[in-house]
């Protein structure tokens, strides 16, 4: 036999059980109702007959000899009309019974608990269930009679077989477990089915999880269709999924393009100092290029692991800010001075066009200029020859607002919201670690600002960023 375990373990044990306890409850509850119900029925019957109309009927023989009371036995027994449901016996002041509807003579030694309850009763009534000496099963009610003396001149017995009441109850009592088995076995039947709909997907999800964590990222869970919260699961399972192997297969790409952009400034480098090394002091302006060559790949090498130590705390939390009062538009100026020689030599025109006035914010400075190089590095690297880079800033509502534009190559719709995403990388044509933006605008939220990038492709990138600052009168004055 399969052994139970799991959610079908909690739900037969925690749930079918209770019902099953519950059902079998009433089941036993309505049987010994019904019992009680019909017994109580054949003890009123009884009853009934044992009234007073017995007491006035014997009344005329209670005062004569016993012959007499013999006489009005005999009649009682005769003008009785329920004898096909009942025996009565009417017995002697001696506790002998006389006469028997049956015709039958009755057998001294026949015990009756029934007469001698009625014997000591205030009631003068007495009832006893129980069985014959030939094992059939009876309810007898004995009401005595007594005379005007106070005493007993005899009883009246009236004997009720219960083996037909029994057979019938017997017979209701299997039909109403047979009701409650059938209603257990459809709970069963209708739970196995609700849990196994429950439980095959989640083993499903269980297996599957198992192969992505080998390192299967292609395997998937097959959707019921049911619209409802596991079928929602699995579909959240294998969005999961398609995230995995996404951002696999862009880690894998960030792997690559990392190597590749080490490779390339370390064999400039290489390369260099084994030519320095050839020419030692014979070439002195070969040696000072190649000297500056080192130079600028060993920064560029610098700022590539710089940026991934920040990505590394980004991701663990661990970025930290050293804020002061800072003028923002002053490290927007150091950024494209830095940068501008850079675009001018590449072909692109640099339009550059902000407020002139100090603009002070509470922020870390190093990081608000390294957000602002990121960003330019990016309009730069994505033009095109012949392009422009256009830098424009204002001030709206005590909030500066940076427009940084190029027109280059753009951003496609359905990649725009993945750009400041870990790893990825909308252009694998061009130089670059693919964490930068997301750095960014890690940054940028850290100084409680906002940066959102809008493109079109083939005509170029807007990203803007706004930052909260302090503005005074004078800025106010110059805003409008």
């Amino acid at each position: 036999m399969k052994k139970i375990s799991g959610i079908s373990k909690r739900w037969f044990f925690g749930t079918f059980c209770v019902i099953a306890g519950i059902i079998l409850a009433f089941a036993v509850t309505a049987v010994f109702l019904i019992f009680g119900y019909y017994y109580n029925y054949v003890e009123m019957t009884l009853d009934s007959r044992a009234s007073d109309l017995v007491n006035s009927y014997f009344s005329q023989y209670i005062t004569s000899n016993d012959d007499t009371f013999i006489s009005g036995a005999v009649n009682f027994v005769e003008d009785f009309t329920d004898k096909d449901i009942m025996e009565v016996w009417v017995i002697d002041k001696n506790g002998q019974p006389i006469v028997s509807s049956s015709g039958f003579d009755v057998d001294a030694e026949t015990q009756m608990p029934d007469y001698e309850f009625a014997k000591t009763s205030e009631t003068d009534k007495g009832k006893w269930t129980g069985r014959l000496s030939t094992g059939e099963k009876v309810m007898a009610v004995t009401a005595m009679i007594p005379n005007v003396k106070g005493e007993y001149a005899g009883a009246v017995r009236y004997i009720c077989s219960l083996e037909d009441v029994d057979s019938m109850l017997f017979f209701i009592s299997l039909f109403i477990f047979l009701i409650a088995a059938v209603v257990l076995l459809l709970v069963l039947a209708s739970g196995r089915f609700f849990i196994r709909s429950i439980v095959r997907p989640v083993l499903q999800v269980n297996a599957t999880a198992e192969k992505i964590a080998k390192g299967d990222l292609s395997a998937r869970v097959n959707t019921g269709g049911m619209h409802d919260e596991i079928d929602q699961l699995c579909v959240t399972f294998n969005n999961m999924a398609d995230e995995l192997s996404q951002t696999e297969s862009l880690k894998n790409d960030f792997i690559s393009t990392i190597s590749h952009e080490l490779r390339t400034p370390l064999t400039a480098i290489k390369g260099w100092g084994e030519t320095l090394v050839q020419l030692g002091d014979s070439d002195p302006e070969t040696t000072q290029k190649g000297m500056s060559v080192i130079i600028s790949e060993s920064q560029r090498l610098s700022d590539m692991v710089e940026e991934l130590l920040d990505f590394s705390r980004m991701q663990n939390g661990k970025m930290q800010l050293n804020k002061s009062k800072i003028d923002v538009l002053a490290e927007l100026d150091d950024a494209v001075f830095t940068l501008k020689d850079r675009a001018v030599r590449e072909g692109l025109e640099v339009i550059y066009n902000v407020p002139h006035l100090p603009l002070p914010m509470y922020g870390d400075a190093a990081r608000i200029r390294q957000v602002f190089v990121n960003l330019l590095d990016n309009a730069i690297k994505y033009n095109e020859h012949g392009g422009k880079v256009i830098i424009l800033a204002e001030i709206k509502d005590d909030k500066l607002v940076i427009f940084f534009t190029d027109t280059g190559c753009g951003i496609s719709p359905e990649n725009i919201p993945r750009v400041t995403a870990k790893f990825f990388r909308a252009n694998m044509s061009v130089h670059g670690t693919g964490i930068g933006l997301a750095v960014a605008d890690e940054i940028i939220r850290m100084h409680n600002g906002e940066m959102e990038i809008n493109s079109v492709v083939g005509e170029g990138t807007t990203v803007t960023v706004t930052l909260p600052v302090e503005v005074s009168e004078d800025n106010e004055t110059y805003s409008e």
